[in-house]
């Protein structure tokens, strides 16, 4: 994998740059669409390219793992040829399911014990084994083993889970370079900085992971519910101190407004699952603010869902009548607002990425971000 870095904005700490991966190249800042299981949440892997225009999608270790499972993985030669995404795919390692799934599994320094949400039974994830899931799966970027810390959690908590982290982390590092792909192309290893929100913790974690000198290295345990200007002044901290050189992916996060202000931070990737879940039940974004379709004002407007253009689907459908798909319980209706999200959030990163290159991101995110706020 290599890291092209073109421009960094004179007025913050914005980045225009490019990934090269073997299934293509990712134009930074960029938005992951959420593959958790394989698959884009009502969303054809066709328009995730063609209509969405997304570059690189997200799938989720512990879920694949799960199901279909590493044999079926293996036969097909990957998740690239069982899943028909061409593109680059990143996956997750488990570490988020360390944190949501607390009530289905035991933790200790050798790694976690899941019990299935599927069927109960048990299954022992340690540093070395995710990484091995991790080859079978196949994705160009894969993530450490780590524990994402809870919100909020006490000092003594955090410490020795980071320490945990770091630990884990190493080995993770022996077996990604003892171990070969699968497939014959190279992944990419990245490491997750942690520390909840204590400042010094995120400084320890920040300068231990620069060590490693990996392509690129990630943010995670925000998001959690912690304020966003905690967010902000975590994200801003840690991005101060990992290489400038590498890319930094800033796990989990977010809102349109979220991106934006982690953009003018330095971040260069995210994913979150907002797109699709909010969809799903009613809610769109817009350049103009949030629409929630459940709302009776809708029912006779006939404009695109958003005037911008944002997504194709706002050229073929008005929003009277998506309201009416979602009042009626046709499924087209949260297929269209899925993909009409994630179109939305492509444009956002798009016109980013413009703003950073003609030298005005910083007047333009600060008329977008309130543009944002808006309950339309």
């Amino acid at each position: 994998m290599q890291f092209e870095l073109k421009i960094t904005d004179p007025q913050s700490s914005a980045r225009r740059g490019t990934i090269t991966t073997a299934h293509g190249v990712i134009e930074t800042p960029a938005f992951m669409p959420v593959g958790t299981a394989g698959a884009v949440k009502a969303v054809h892997m066709r328009e995730v390219k063609d209509d969405i225009k997304a570059q690189i999608i997200l799938g989720n270790t512990y879920h694949l793992y799960l199901r279909p499972g590493l044999d079926i993985l293996a036969k097909a030669g990957g998740l690239h040829k069982f899943n028909g995404w061409s593109g680059p795919i990143l996956t997750d390692s488990g570490g988020y399911q360390v944190y949501s799934l607390t009530e289905r599994r035991k933790l200790n320094d050798n790694g976690v014990v899941f019990n299935s949400h599927i069927d109960g039974s048990k299954h022992l994830f340690t540093p070395e084994y995710v990484m091995d899931i991790q080859r079978t799966i196949g994705a160009d970027i894969i993530m450490a083993f780590d524990e994402c810390t809870p919100w909020p959690c006490d000092y003594k908590y955090a410490s020795d889970s980071l320490d945990m982290t770091h630990r884990w982390l190493n080995r993770c590092m022996t077996r990604f370079k003892e171990t070969d792909p699968h497939y014959g192309y190279e992944q990419s290893l990245f490491p997750i900085v942690q520390g909840s929100t204590f400042r010094d913790l995120r400084i320890k974690s920040a300068e231990e992971i620069s060590r490693h000198g990996a392509d690129g290295n990630a943010i995670g345990g925000l998001s959690v519910g912690e304020p966003a200007e905690q967010m902000y002044e975590i994200t801003e901290l840690v991005c101060g101190i990992l290489p400038k050189d590498k890319p930094r992916y800033l796990m989990g996060v977010g809102t349109p407004s979220n991106i934006l202000e982690n953009i003018a931070l330095g971040i260069d990737m995210f994913d979150c699952v907002m797109p699709t879940r909010n969809g799903r039940n009613g809610q769109l974004f817009t350049s103009k603010g949030t629409i929630n379709l459940r709302n009776e004002k809708w029912k006779d407007d006939f404009s695109p869902l958003d005037a911008e253009g944002t997504s194709f689907v706002d050229r073929e459908y008005s929003r009277a009548y998506v309201k009416h798909l979602f009042k009626a319980g046709e499924m087209l209706g949260p297929m269209i607002a899925s993909i009409h999200n994630l179109a939305f959030y492509q444009w956002l990163v798009r016109e980013a990425r413009r703003h950073i290159e003609e030298g005005d991101f910083m007047s333009w995110k600060s008329i977008m971000v309130k543009q944002l706020a808006v309950r339309l």
